[in-house]
């Protein structure tokens, strides 16, 4: 295990392990302990009680952040035609064919999120080797695969974030910047919450939502109370 800094282990002092804080009061505590020299993603890990084995038992979808993540996506968008135009002109960074099939072959990899349409998953799903394992397939689950390439630009832009259950039923998603206002972070933690127990699949039994942790990036877990999350 690698060993913790000074910094670290002394915002951990600030925090009671044995207790889980409601929202409001361990988005203040993350924000109070976080000691980096840059403005610190905001993250949260919530353990689902899921079997991902299974597969009546997957977890995985989008969700719009109403105040954003803090970061701006670089989208790109695989397209022709009217549908090009309409990506350009909802604000992707990148719109194209086969030129960015052969320039993604090539390692470029400049770009956060990918949009396509049906149309073009033939040649989109040439490169499911290189962009499966960094999570950048286009996927109908998270809306990234769709003739509406409008709508799924804007919301990228507008603050939208994957989630995915992985192997152990953990998922993990930022919720903004330690620079946030606390009430913004609260309403993202509070809005991705809700996205979750919504998407609890029907054959998950017992404790769906077992624990919930927030942190900033370079800081230490607090633990958040489920009960108070629901």
């Amino acid at each position: 295990m690698a060993k913790k800094g000074k910094k670290y282990l002394e915002a951990a002092k600030a925090i009671d392990r044995s207790k889980a804080y409601d929202i409001e009061e361990a988005v203040s505590l993350v924000k109070k302990v976080a000691s980096a020299g840059f403005d610190e993603s905001v993250d949260v890990a919530v353990r689902l009680g899921v079997d991902t084995r299974k597969n009546d038992q997957q977890v995985r979808g989008a969700v719009v952040l109403p105040n954003g993540t803090g970061k701006t996506q670089r989208v790109l968008v695989f397209a022709k035609g009217d549908k090009a135009k309409e990506a350009e002109a909802a604000g992707a960074d990148y719109v194209g064919e086969q030129e960015y099939v052969e320039k993604i072959s090539g390692g470029w990899f400049d770009f956060d999120v990918v949009v396509a349409t049906p149309d073009m998953m033939a040649q989109v799903g040439r490169l499911g080797r290189v962009l499966g394992p960094k999570g950048l397939m286009p996927n109908p689950k998270t809306g990234t695969v769709t003739f509406d390439v409008d709508k799924a630009v804007k919301e990228i832009k507008a603050g939208k974030v994957e989630y995915r259950a992985q192997k152990d039923g953990n998922v993990h998603v930022p919720i903004g910047k330690v620079s946030f206002e606390d009430n913004k972070l609260v309403e993202n933690f509070k809005v991705l919450i809700e996205t979750l127990v919504k998407a609890k699949p029907a054959a998950a039994k017992g404790t769906y939502l077992k624990n919930i942790a927030i942190s900033s990036t370079m800081g230490p877990g607090v633990k958040v109370s489920t009960a108070a999350a629901r």
